[in-house]
């Protein structure tokens, strides 16, 4: 009989889900939620149970860069939801696939103002605010066809997070759907740009004297592609932090992710001819107000509102990246002959090593003491770790500019919602996805203070994580900002737990390291040990000994 029998609407819900490929969920079994965990076993799904809410949507962020996967987070109503908002907001950011699953007040009961438990005035409303589309549905197939539009949503367009509302009444309900209606469905893949605006772009791009490519998180879905037609124009390739590793950063054409410093954007805006892809170039990418690009801007993105958005388009190309990079560049094939490719590459390599080399003595004058210790850190960590960061110093001043990856999604990271507490989280959610490579956090000590009860699910998972944390002994920014807003520093200079203790407590290993020698040994230490790690750089101390 083609039917699921006896089954609730959250047993469908998570049936659709892992039709689709979905066999990690994150999030905390609550008194109104049980429905949603009551199949996992039979499923064969994984419940990763964090010890906040923020950590499961932080935690399926991580996943999910890994897997190209929606990350879903489970929560129960009221403050369980709510607590997961920030993550949503990370998600909507920086147009990463999420689902967000919550049950909510029983039919007829919305506004009710009654005091039951986890009463919130309007959940649907405050989820809806942050994510791309938030719904309550009234019945199972309704639910089933919620995820279903979320999915198709994912594929075909901008990925955001999307919120489903459940009533409890209606969770707990039995239903005999067929199993037909929970099957995963193809969406229609998007088509390539329009021909014509290709064939404009190609013209544009061939006859460019110092053509440059600008990607965005839109393009790590294009990375072949991309590379193919940057190195039939010798074109450098300049990335957002979203981006970072899109193109091998090994690779001779590949600036890296520094955007953010004059050094990098130089490259967009001086260029003849750019081509933006994925991008919509905002300030948080940029440090700037505006990229100020002075050639011909070439934009592609799978939405037309983008084209336009922040900067100018001289040629808009709207369609999938992959699709409209590779039919861009067999519109190159016959304008640029091999042997100008093979003549040009030398002078476009040295180019962007001239370029590298002015964007680190950038990052030195900004901020030496946190470039400094990236670089020694960058140079011990496995060359094919994952590497969460958070919203931290040591991050965004130094390892991010520093760093080099071969592949997208190797950084973890939210440039635009720049939020505390990410990268825990984030890091363990990537190790569960990526069991294969090594999982490692690299924070300010106030990020990490965010976060740190993820200590205790890092082990409960039994998951390999190494956090590296840099004390700098509390908020620094903004200390900074406070000096040169002339106010006198205040709720900046925080207390600091023995953090090696804090590790062990929590049943890992905590180390110091005080210099390169010592930092080298404890890193070789964590992967070999494996479970929770913990290495604690006090920054003042190390960067004494590297006389920074």
């Amino acid at each position: 009989m083609d039917t699921i029998a006896k089954r609730t609407t959250g047993w469908a819900i998570m049936e659709t889900l892992r039709g689709y490929g979905i066999d990690t969920v994150f999030g905390i079994p609550g008194t109104h939620n049980l429905e949603f965990y009551r199949p996992l076993a039979a499923l064969g799904i994984r419940p990763v149970t964090t010890r906040h809410e923020q950590g499961a949507g932080y935690g399926s962020d991580g996943w999910s860069l890994q897997t190209g996967l929606p990350g879903v987070v489970i929560t129960t109503s009221g403050p369980g939801l709510l607590n997961a908002l920030s993550a949503a907001g990370t998600a909507y950011c920086e147009s990463r696939p999420m689902i967000l699953l919550s049950p909510g007040p029983a039919v007829g009961a919305e506004f009710a103002d009654i005091g039951t438990l986890h009463e919130t005035k309007d959940q649907l409303g405050a989820a809806s605010a942050i994510v791309e589309w938030g719904r309550r549905v009234r019945t199972a197939e309704e639910a089933v066809a919620a995820v279903h539009d979320a999915f198709a949503l994912f594929a075909t367009t901008r990925p955001r997070p999307v919120y489903i509302e459940v009533p409890l009444d209606v969770l707990e309900q039995i239903t005999e759907l067929p199993a037909s209606d929970t099957a995963p469905r193809t969406a229609a893949p998007v088509a390539p740009a329009d021909a014509t605006a290709i064939t404009a772009a190609a013209a544009a791009l061939a006859a460019a004297q110092r053509p440059a490519i600008l990607a965005g998180g839109g393009s790590r879905g294009a990375t072949a592609e991309l590379r193919a037609l940057a190195e039939r124009l010798n074109a450098p390739v300049v990335t957002t932090l979203n981006a970072k590793g899109v193109l091998d950063e090994a690779h001779p054409l590949a600036v890296g992710s520094s955007l953010r410093l004059a050094a990098g954007r130089a490259v967009a805006q001086d260029a003849d001819a750019l081509l933006v892809v994925g991008s919509k170039l905002g300030e948080a990418e940029l440090w700037v107000d505006r990229l100020e690009a002075a050639g011909t801007v070439i934009r592609v993105d799978l939405l037309a509102t983008q084209i336009e958005k922040n900067h100018r388009a001289d040629i808009g190309l709207v369609g999938d990246a992959a699709a409209t990079l590779g039919a861009l560049d067999a519109a190159l094939t016959p304008l640029i002959d091999a042997q100008s490719i093979a003549a040009g590459a030398q002078a476009a390599a040295e180019a962007v090593a001239g370029v590298r080399a002015a964007v680190r003595a950038e990052s030195v004058e900004l901020s030496a003491t946190n470039t400094e210790l990236a670089e020694v850190i960058a140079a011990v960590l496995p060359a094919d770790a994952i590497v969460a960061t958070d919203s931290s110093q040591i991050a965004y001043w130094g390892l991010l500019n520093t760093l080099r990856v071969a592949t997208p999604n190797s950084t973890p990271y939210m440039a635009t919602y720049a939020t505390l507490g990410y990268g825990l989280p984030a890091a363990l959610g990537a190790k569960i996805a990526a069991p294969q490579r090594p999982s490692f956090v690299v924070t300010g000590d106030g990020a990490l203070m965010f976060s740190m009860n993820e200590f205790i699910t890092v082990v409960e998972q039994r998951e390999d994580v190494t956090v590296i944390v840099v004390d700098n002994g509390g908020y620094a920014e903004i200390k900074q900002n406070e000096v040169d807003a002339g106010i006198a520093p205040v709720g900046v200079d925080l207390v600091q737990p023995d953090w090696p203790a804090v590790a062990e407590a929590f049943g890992g290993t905590g180390r110091r390291a005080a210099n390169a020698t010592e930092l080298t040994a404890a890193v070789d230490a964590a992967v070999a040990a494996g479970g929770l790690q913990l290495i604690h750089i006090d920054q003042a101390t190390f960067n004494t000994q590297l006389g920074a």
